[in-house]
């Protein structure tokens, strides 16, 4: 492609550079029949001045038809070809030139011919050197025939003049071939600046789009962020309140109590769809593919969704499938899950539809909705992050418009093409294409372990007093031994102290990413297994979800809690501790 491009660049150079030879032939022809007037035929002059003026005006008209060609009209080989002709012809005619100005007795008229053609030989270097055919012809064409005059002439000087000759023919080839070296190089060069222009140019638009969605990526997630927290701190100063008064009901502790879970089941969602957008973008979800029976997923997902589509008065239909496909099946399911709560979250009448079709080798699988679909020109910004076209109002109820993003992301990571399909007024189909499996699907049988009755000990590193303190009653109040510190020095001295009243174990430590004095909860953990000489399985508790703080954790084989953590993640991280000892 480059190459193609250098050529058809050094044929545009060839035919730019016409218009100088054209100008030369008119000025040294009208100088040259000035000067052999008096020695040559003037029958002969004016039918060489004849044919010199008629290749002339052919060649201004080749030229400008060259220039008016269509940008796109195929290879311009054939144009280079035209205009080495043009070239050959023109050598012709000048040496024809040369035979009749050779004449030995007229030293005037010898000396011109020679001027005449040296200029012209050389000259034939700048304006042909672009498609080197054109030159060598051209040259061979001006001085062979003046080779043969010198031969025949039977001159004292002809040896020397034909010594001259060749050796001016070699030098002009010499330098015809550097000079199209140096034409290619300084194309080549152009060519690859241009590129770089266009690289760069679509670098910074692409930059200059990164950054619009990053301010709008953190102004919602900061809107969304701040309604919670604003609803969590209006219950907790009216469970102030009801305090100051006395003992609070049990009715308004429970109210209260469940209102504030609420909320913070709903911060916890947003906080894990953000980590979830983080993990992808990171690439430290491992992609693990096997084959997938679509009647059982669907199955599943047709009993998950019942409840939502009697709730909503919806007709919530599923075709089902026989076919098996190649995908990760907690990837695929997320993708489905996602797709599905859209469809019910704005369809209001009517009915949504999960069904496949094969496509070839493929299967698409399709979520079709009675929604009030989506304008063709509004379709690719519903998978940006906090899009959603139907919510102006930023209503919770209605999500948080990262369900679309996780999708994309993930169908990407699966290499598993998206395909929307929208009408406004009358619905929206959304579709993933995972390839098939022909052969029969061994099912996996899924153990699960018992989670009951675990007493473990934890050592706990956090530096922030107030968390240290609530880890500490809440794994306490479960029966577990408890070994806190703000440094893994004091969870060490708490251990110590703990061992000589009787035993103490350490099965798990938790510790908080971002410790006191720069530490970290790597550093912690290298401390206490150091110290307790084995290496005891280990949790950290981070609020960072940057792509390379999520490398940095993974990397180092412990589990990862992201804040807010419930009493549900401690257990699971407990039990998977526990299955390790």
């Amino acid at each position: 492609m480059q190459q193609d491009k250098i050529s058809r660049e050094l044929i545009e150079l060839l035919y730019r550079n016409s218009y100088g030879v054209v100008i030369s032939n008119i000025v040294i022809s009208m100088a040259a029949i000035y000067v052999l007037s008096s020695a040559v035929s003037t029958t002969w002059l004016a039918a060489w001045l004849s044919a010199l003026y008629l290749l002339t005006a052919t060649r201004v008209f080749a030229s400008r038809q060259f220039v008016r060609r269509r940008t796109d009209s195929g290879s311009l080989m054939p144009w280079a070809w035209l205009a080495a002709g043009f070239s050959w012809v023109s050598g012709l005619l000048w040496g024809a030139l040369g035979w009749a100005g050779f004449l030995p007795e007229e030293p005037v008229v010898l000396s011109f011919t020679v001027i005449v053609l040296t200029g012209l030989v050389c000259g034939t270097v700048p304006s042909l050197s672009a498609f080197p055919p054109a030159l060598i012809g051209s040259i061979l064409a001006t001085v062979i025939p003046v080779a043969l005059r010198c031969i025949t002439s039977g001159s004292d000087f002809s040896g020397a003049f034909l010594f001259l000759l060749t050796s001016l023919v070699a030098i002009n080839f010499y330098y015809c071939r550097i000079t199209y070296r140096m034409l290619r190089e300084t194309i080549s060069l152009r060519l690859q600046n241009d590129d770089l222009v266009v690289h760069l140019e679509e670098e910074r638009d692409r930059a200059q789009t990164a950054d619009h969605a990053k301010t709008r990526f953190l102004a919602a997630a900061s809107h969304d962020l701040r309604q919670p927290i604003h609803a969590l701190s209006l219950l907790v100063s009216t469970l102030a309140v009801l305090g100051q008064r006395g003992d609070v009901p049990a009715g308004n502790a429970r109210d209260l109590a469940g209102r504030a879970k609420s909320v913070v089941g709903n911060l916890s969602g947003l906080l894990n769809a953000l980590l979830d957008i983080s993990r992808l973008d990171a690439g430290i979800v491992t992609v693990a593919n096997e084959t997938v029976s679509l009647r059982e997923m669907f199955r599943d997902l047709h009993s998950e969704f019942a409840g939502e589509a009697r709730q909503r008065g919806l007709e919530w239909r599923v075709i089902d499938t026989s076919l098996r496909v190649e995908s990760d099946p907690m990837m695929l399911r997320r993708i489905l899950n996602n797709l599905l709560s859209n469809a019910f979250r704005y369809t209001t009448s009517g009915r949504v539809l999960l069904g496949c079709r094969r496509r070839g080798d493929k299967v698409e699988i399709e979520v079709l909705d009675t929604g009030p679909g989506i304008p063709g020109d509004q379709q690719g910004m519903v998978f940006e992050e906090f899009v959603q076209l139907q919510n102006p109002a930023r209503d919770r109820t209605q999500g948080l418009g990262l369900g679309l993003a996780i999708v994309r992301r993930t169908a990407g990571l699966l290499k598993h093409p998206l395909r929307l399909v929208s009408k406004p007024g009358k619905g929206s189909m959304f579709s993933v294409t995972v390839p098939m499996v022909r052969t029969a699907m061994t099912p996996q049988p899924v153990e699960r372990p018992a989670s009951a009755g675990i007493a473990a000990g934890l050592m706990i590193v956090e530096d922030e007093g107030d968390i240290l303190d609530a880890m500490v009653q809440l794994l306490t109040l479960e029966g577990h031994k408890v070994y806190p510190g703000r440094s893994a020095a004091e969870a060490l001295a708490a251990h110590a102290k703990a061992s000589t009243a009787g035993h103490a174990p350490v099965d798990l430590v938790v510790a908080d990413y971002r410790l006191a004095d720069g530490v970290t909860g790597f550093q912690a953990i290298q401390m206490i297994r150091a110290r307790l000489g084995r290496a005891v399985p280990a949790v950290i508790v981070t609020g960072d979800t940057s792509p390379e703080r999520l490398k940095e954790v993974t990397s180092s084989g412990a589990r990862i809690l992201h804040k807010p953590i419930s009493g549900e993640d401690l257990r699971d991280a407990i039990e998977a501790a526990c299955r390790q000892r």
